[in-house]
């Protein structure tokens, strides 16, 4: 095998592609700074325990993990940075305050998300700690759609969903209750709106399996007549979390979230629970034209900090920076497009002593443009001559001797 060869769904970023999306997650940090969340960096491997919490199983399957040469105990490579900021609100935050993190890095995936996708997404995201209110849900669908607006993207459609749903079904049927993989198997269906499969699913009690498979039917629009909603309300088994649930997602949509961003469209998918098991409330994707699956997913967790040894109402969101990258240029106008400025050449003076007055001037009208942001390069003197773009030449009437002459 050629020592070049990367692993599969492993990619370089080239220049262009590395500089967009730095430029890119700066200006989301410094958004997520405005709304008062501070960065954070975990560690990039923790032990391998920290991705196998009681009933999140996925995020087991999707880590790579090592052997501690030091210890001998199992580490992993973190497939997903909000588990380590709940770790971290836990465990290093012993305060009852609200407790705002954010966090940009690589994670790495042992199976990718999909055909496509990259099994070393960057990803950014905030989380938010210590307030179980509907006003921390809306604070971070809010910042989610201001993170692709800071992006370029406004025109984009928001999908509500709540897993408490599925889970007071599950903590009603004993077979979906007590038995893992049955329930693994059922969500897979409900995601994928298989009537048979859930038809099939003879285990489970009849009003459970009629409640499933009105939930694949339970899609649209979150206001107006013959709403999701109200739909639910009378399809839906009438337990008490799902009822809750129902009004957490009328609280939302009912909001005045989306009179602020009438460019977002708003709807319900109550069989959509993609996203990662730890999720147990309402949940959200942001997708946008042109690309096929969601470009933002969130909702919340309560209560996984418990097995760091606090448990604290959370909600959050994370984006992939270069699906968003990619989303982001397509959606670029030509008057937004962020232009690739070239380089302003110098030339080498090999030949001059650093004594002259010719050197000493190119080198003060180099640092002169480097401090006011402007990228410099040093090119042999035939390569300079040859250069097409901006190049600093000599100019009799600059105090240093020298000018940019642009292309």
């Amino acid at each position: 095998m050629p020592a070049w060869l990367l692993p599969e769904q492993v990619s370089d970023q080239l220049p262009q592609e590395a500089e967009q999306l730095e430029r890119l997650r700066r200006r989301l940090l410094d958004l997520f700074a405005t709304y008062g969340y501070r960065l954070v960096q975990p560690p990039l491997f923790e032990h391998a325990s920290s991705f196998s919490l009681k009933g999140v199983r996925d995020l087991e399957a999707r880590s790579f993990t090592m052997a501690d040469q030091l210890t001998g105990r199992l580490l992993a490579m973190r497939p997903d940075i909000t588990l380590q900021a709940a770790r971290i609100d836990a465990q290093l935050f012993r305060s009852n305050d609200l407790n705002r993190l954010c966090y940009a890095g690589s994670v790495l995936h042992a199976q990718a998300a999909g055909l496509l996708s990259s099994r070393e997404p960057v990803q950014v995201g905030c989380e938010l700690y210590g307030h179980a209110g509907i006003e921390a849900d809306l604070e971070i669908q809010e910042l989610a759609l201001a993170s692709l607006s800071t992006a370029g993207i406004e025109s984009v459609h928001l999908d509500l969903t709540d897993r408490g749903i599925f889970l007071a079904l599950q903590d009603s049927d004993s077979a979906l209750s007590e038995h893992e993989a049955l329930a693994n198997h059922t969500v897979q269906a409900l995601q994928t709106k298989d009537k048979p499969a859930l038809s099939a699913l003879a285990a489970l009690k009849p009003e459970t399996r009629q409640a499933l498979i009105a939930l694949t039917e339970l899609y649209g629009p979150a206001r107006g007549q013959n709403n999701v909603i109200d739909r639910a309300r009378i399809e839906l088994p009438r337990l008490k979390p799902i009822e809750q649930a129902l009004d957490r997602l009328q609280a939302v949509a009912d909001s005045a979230l989306f009179v602020k961003h009438p460019q977002c469209a708003l709807s319900v998918d109550l069989a959509d629970l993609k996203g990662w098991q730890y999720h147990n409330g309402i949940m959200f994707s942001i997708y946008c034209e042109g690309f096929a699956d969601a470009v933002v997913r969130g909702g919340r967790y309560d209560g996984l900090g418990e097995d760091f040894g606090r448990s604290r109402a959370a909600t959050g969101f994370s984006l992939e920076l270069r699906s968003l990258g990619m989303v982001a240029e397509r959606h670029a106008s030509a008057g937004s497009e962020e232009r690739s400025v070239k380089p302003v050449a110098a030339p080498w003076l090999a030949s001059a002593s650093t004594q002259s007055q010719e050197f000493q001037g190119l080198q003060e009208r180099v640092l002169q443009e480097r401090e006011r942001g402007r990228s410099i390069v040093f090119l042999p003197v035939s390569q300079w001559e040859l250069y097409k773009g901006p190049r600093l030449v000599h100019a009799k009437h600059e105090a240093t001797g020298w000018a940019i002459q642009e292309d």
